[in-house]
């Protein structure tokens, strides 16, 4: 699948260049992938743009679960948790990679949010609307079986947990996961490409769009059809080029992670706890570490990079205190952050971020232009069908063209080729035995696996026959292996694409990114003919990233 590979970027923009596209997507997060690839399987010619690398913004920086709803069950949104909750099983059963069941464990003390009786209807209602598998229903547990569960919540006054199953994933690798399904049909999709105008005919309807490239400047025009604005919290922006932002307009908020090694806050069980302000907080043990998030305020800075003050930080480290007060936890404790947008869409008289539903909604301008505002991780197949359905009507409107329905309800996204999650759980035993067979140790194995998927043969193949140019660059040979993979078959042209949406590791293994980093990126400059100044400027980029992470700006 090279036609993916960094090494032919720009072949890849001029083809798009001469190519009449039916549909443009701008935006390469969940909600853009998801548009580009239920686009081409009807038979759509699409390209996609993105102005950074793909799932840059939001869709990197989720609290990376694919979640059920159940918290809209406290909003009386029955529809959306049913919705919410089926398509959860269905984005699942088609990347169980880069998806996996958690069971959540919710917590009710005296005075709190929730109550046995009221988290016990809630739960079994949930279980009902969002059609949860007969071995993912809730359970109820008495106090003590819930501090067997997790010794590290709050004693006093604890009442029992309600105990369910919420799925986590990683955001960053389930959108690239999507998009390259997308461009194995046929997408042509480019990052770093920035929209800088729309190109109009003679009618004012836009015909196209004027595009920068973010990495050498050069200028392309690019035509198309119909053009989808999905450009997450940058979706206004776009519309403001139009012309066209009246109305509703989108309400940006900023939700902060907060990174622990194990041995610090050594939670042995997902917890989803009310804090004393009535707000909810997830805590999640993930490998070697714990996370915990998130918060929900207002945000008005500069969109490209929201950043974790020390307010955010305080505020959840006084979640901690409350919840798990025996750990004693610090702000010297972080490792590593993450700040996020959430682009929700502001209803007249709401001014309380908690209170705005992410609901999604479909903007069509006078000059044609779509935009797609707002949704959330879990309900991506749904909007994308939702936005295509507005597209394939009106050029059947306009052209008498009849294209299919969308078709991507069983469709296994890249890597997911493994017969669904019980497929997988085979071909992980199978693969892990390969790859230790070749010397890879089996924590390893499995965690590339759970990574890669069915991609992981392709993986495993560059580590098996590129262990003397591994040696060349001084680079782990499996760490070697991940980089050409990004390279070659994930669009990866920057060090940040890597360390971070390819891998995940400059949020959930700091240490492994400052032990690779060097010779990643002289490897990289190497071989994708960056100038001395692009190096720097890359360089630079991460540093600052991983010095971000680490250290919270002032209130």
């Amino acid at each position: 699948m090279n036609n993916f590979s960094s090494y032919k970027r720009t072949e890849r923009l001029k083809e798009m260049e001469n190519t009449k596209l039916d549909l443009l997507v701008i935006g390469g997060g969940i909600t853009g992938s998801g548009i580009a690839l239920d686009a081409t399987v009807r038979g759509l010619k699409t390209g996609l743009l993105e102005m950074q690398d793909f799932a840059a913004g939001t869709s990197s920086r989720s609290t990376k679960l694919v979640h059920g709803g159940l918290r809209y069950l406290k909003q009386f949104e029955v529809k959306m948790v049913a919705e919410v909750g089926k398509e959860r099983a269905i984005v699942y059963e088609n990347g169980p990679h880069v998806t996996t069941p958690e069971w959540m464990m919710l917590p009710f003390h005296k005075g709190g949010t929730f109550g046995p009786f009221t988290t016990n209807i809630g739960l079994r209602v949930y279980d009902f609307l969002a059609g949860v598998k007969k071995n993912e229903r809730r359970k109820m547990f008495n106090p003590e079986e819930a501090l067997n569960r997790e010794p590290l919540v709050k004693r006093d006054n604890l009442k029992g947990a309600g105990y369910y199953v919420e799925y986590k994933t990683d955001d960053a690798r389930l959108t690239i996961e999507v998009l390259k399904k997308a461009v194995q049909k046929g997408v042509q999709a480019a990052n770093y490409m920035k929209v800088t105008d729309f190109i109009y005919n003679d009618n004012n309807k836009v015909e196209g769009v004027v595009v920068e490239d973010q990495i050498n400047g050069e200028e392309y025009r690019i035509f198309a059809k119909k053009i989808i604005n999905a450009g997450g919290p940058w979706v206004d922006e776009l519309r403001e080029k139009d012309g066209s932002k009246k109305g509703k307009a989108l309400h940006l908020t900023k939700g902060i992670h907060l990174v622990f090694p194990k041995e610090i806050f050594p939670l042995q069980q997902a917890v989803y706890f009310d804090t004393p302000d009535g707000r909810m907080i997830f805590a999640i043990p993930r490998e070697n570490i714990t996370y915990v998030g998130t918060t929900d305020t207002s945000y008005k800075g500069d969109i490209a990079n929201p950043k974790m003050t020390v307010e955010d930080r305080d505020y959840l480290i006084n979640a901690i205190h409350y919840m798990f007060p025996s750990l004693n936890i610090t702000a010297d404790h972080v490792e590593s952050s993450w700040a996020g947008l959430r682009p929700l869409i502001a209803e007249e008289g709401t001014d309380n971020p908690s209170e705005i539903s992410r609901k999604d909604e479909i903007f069509v301008s006078d000059s044609g232009l779509i935009s797609m505002a707002g949704g959330k991780l879990t309900g991506y197949r749904k909007m994308a069908e939702q936005a295509v359905n507005t597209v394939t009507k009106q050029l059947q409107e306009e052209e008498g063209i009849m294209y299919s329905k969308s078709d991507t309800i069983h469709l296994p996204i890249s890597g997911g080729e493994v017969g669904g999650s019980q497929g997988f759980k085979k071909f992980m035993e199978r693969k892990s035995a390969e790859a230790v067979a070749e010397g890879i140790d089996e924590s390893t194995a499995r965690n590339l696996i759970q990574k890669y998927g069915a991609n992981f043969e392709t993986v495993l193949e560059l580590y098996r026959t590129k262990q003397g140019e591994a040696k060349q660059a001084d680079i782990d040979p499996v760490v070697f292996a991940q980089l050409l993979y990004a390279i070659k078959h994930e669009a990866a042209y920057k060090p940040v694409d890597f360390f971070i949406r390819r891998t995940g590791a400059l949020f959930f293994d700091i240490e492994w990114v400052r032990s690779h980093k060097d010779n990643v990126i002289d490897y990289m400059a190497q071989t994708l003919n960056w100038t001395d100044d692009q190096k720097e400027v890359f360089t630079k980029q991460l540093d600052d990233l991983m010095y971000d992470a680490t250290h919270p700006v002032a209130n």
